[in-house]
């Protein structure tokens, strides 16, 4: 299973974002935190709030699921994330039910 990370300028970006990817059958679910970031942006430094989308998918579909992010973020680079994890059995099973 893979977890996908990204990063969202606000609440609605992200669950736009996650449900576009929800009725596309490309990830399973969706968890959404806000967080505070701290980063590098053109010479400068941010102190921001934003929102984490973690979405739980299978390998296979990072790239398109890449594509279809930047289609709809706002961010000039989009911080897109994925993270190869295991879980237990059920879940597993589950997430590859659930996603194409």
């Amino acid at each position: 299973m893979t977890l996908v990370y990204i990063t969202c300028k606000d609440k609605k970006q992200a669950r736009a974002i996650s449900k576009h990817l929800l009725k596309k059958r490309l990830i399973a679910c969706v968890n959404i935190h806000p967080i505070d970031s701290m980063y590098w942006w053109k010479g400068k430094l941010v102190d921001d709030k934003e929102f984490v989308i973690i979405a739980k998918t299978k390998k296979k579909n990072v790239k398109t699921i890449r594509k279809e992010v930047k289609k709809l973020h706002s961010y000039e680079i989009p911080c897109i994330i994925d993270i190869d994890v295991d879980a237990n059995e059920d879940y597993l099973k589950w997430v590859k039910k659930e996603v194409k």
